[in-house]
């Protein structure tokens, strides 16, 4: 009668995962305009709306980042490396999901901010708020502006200490795309600027 139990506890949770995984969205059709991106997926909005809220990063630096680690995909990750050029090997880094975070910051993630099992790196509310989180203490460490897209997307690349000591110096390609990210995030405020009025607002009774 125990395993039974058990075995039907295993499977409910299993199916339970599934349709998690089920339930991430593709990228949007149009990644470079944030008015279509949000008009496709109203959810995000919120999502963004409440980061901003929650963590004071601004709408367009925090899809910025997001359009330049994972570019809106939910399962997102870094190439296998391979063994005699053929053989696919182990990741070079535990990085994930619509944010990228490796394993070790998302621990600390969740254990600043009380998320539970069902904290995912594949969820984008999830994804976004550690975006927010990781901004708000690169704010405070390094007293990065939160409207400074440039320095904080070098923050989110190298590290707060790696950016704190200059690692970025030495690196023309990461600070090429530092730049790409700030630019990103001026079109996407720009857009933003354009369109906000008209976007869906979240219902009273939306709760995720």
């Amino acid at each position: 009668m125990k395993l039974t139990k058990i075995f039907f506890l295993g499977a409910s949770v299993l199916l339970g995962l599934l349709a998690l995984t089920a339930c991430s969205k593709p990228p949007p059709k149009h990644p470079n305009d944030l008015c279509l991106i949000f008009k496709q997926y109203p959810t995000w909005y919120w999502d963004a709306q409440e980061v901003q809220k929650r963590w004071g990063l601004p709408i367009s630096t925090l899809m910025a980042i997001i359009h330049q680690e994972s570019h809106f995909q939910a399962g997102a990750a870094p190439p296998r490396e391979k063994i005699l050029w053929i053989i696919p090997w182990k990741r070079p880094t535990s990085a994930y999901g619509y944010s990228q975070a490796v394993n070790a910051t998302w621990a600390r993630y969740k254990k600043d901010t009380g998320g539970g099992f069902f904290t995912n790196r594949d969820t984008f509310g999830d994804a976004a708020d550690f975006i927010g989180w990781y901004a708000k203490q690169a704010h405070q460490r390094a007293h990065i502006p939160m409207s400074n897209t440039y320095e904080m997307y070098l923050a989110y690349h190298e590290g707060i200490g790696g950016y704190i000591s200059g690692t970025y110096k030495s690196k023309k390609w990461l600070i090429a795309v530092a730049q790409k990210v700030q630019r990103q995030a001026w079109t996407y405020s720009w857009q933003l600027k354009q369109c906000e009025s008209s976007l869906p607002q979240k219902p009273w009774w939306h709760v995720w």
